[in-house]
């Protein structure tokens, strides 16, 4: 790894002026890696990931691509960036195929052709049935065709909310592991997961979040042996911010 491909510091940000959601969360996304966002519901997750992609008004604090500041930039500024943004629902146009789907995010592409076959190569499932309208895929399916749009722009950095939300075990699990290859194709991956094991398994970095702040972090294979870790997530308790 080569240095942060994202470095988020003292953000501050939330949907009500004056009623931040995240007060001074600080991160960092290492080149080629999975970092993992984890908390009790309510701790500002989504909300991170969202001020990042430019979907929340940020009041405080930066956000950087490399070295290039893009704090606030608009979300369709982003992609010219090289930063894709998978949402957790309606991530997919369901009454499309899987192949419109693809094509419709490579539509300005010069060789559209040419990375829509590419992209459907890496995804056996989709490429089986690419005249398959998106509505009719099971959930882990249209998980495996939003991540497969997202890919198919060439991002460095892909940001994933909850993408295993809603699905069975298996299909999260595949979600997942299809997630952490992504790294091996030189794409950093920022996710935010309720599956804690198996966010822990795979990712190498993890931070945990609590009322909008930084609690805990380190690399996962540390947090994943944590008494503290284990007793929020299996004994239900609750971390209180500062």
């Amino acid at each position: 790894m080569s240095g942060p491909a994202l470095t988020v510091t003292g953000l501050e940000a939330g949907y009500v002026r004056d009623l931040p959601v995240l007060r001074g969360v600080s991160l960092r996304l290492e080149s080629g890696s999975l970092t993992a966002i984890i908390g009790p519901n309510g701790a500002g997750k989504s909300t991170l990931i969202k001020a990042v992609a430019g979907l929340v008004p940020v009041t405080a604090g930066r956000v950087l691509l490399g070295e290039r500041d893009i704090t606030g930039l608009r979300p369709d500024l982003m992609q010219g960036l090289g930063i894709a943004y998978v949402p957790q629902t309606d991530n997919v146009f369901r009454s499309l195929t899987i192949r419109e789907n693809l094509a419709l995010v490579l539509r300005r592409a010069p060789d559209r052709a040419r990375r829509l076959a590419q992209t459907l190569a890496m995804f056996p499932p989709l490429a089986e049935r690419p005249g398959l309208r998106a509505g009719a895929l099971s959930g882990g399916q249209r998980q495996m065709l939003a991540m497969a749009m997202a890919l198919a722009i060439g991002p460095s950095v892909m940001l994933l909310d909850e993408p295993s939300a809603g699905l069975s075990p298996k299909a999260a699990a595949e979600v997942l592991e299809l997630a952490r290859g992504l790294t091996g194709r030189g794409v950093s991956i920022l996710l935010v997961e309720q599956n804690v094991r198996e966010t822990l398994r795979l990712a190498d970095h993890c931070y945990i979040l609590a009322e909008g702040r930084n609690q805990i972090d380190g690399p996962a294979e540390r947090l994943r042996g944590d008494p503290v870790v284990a007793e929020i997530y299996l004994g239900g308790r609750r971390v209180a911010a500062p």
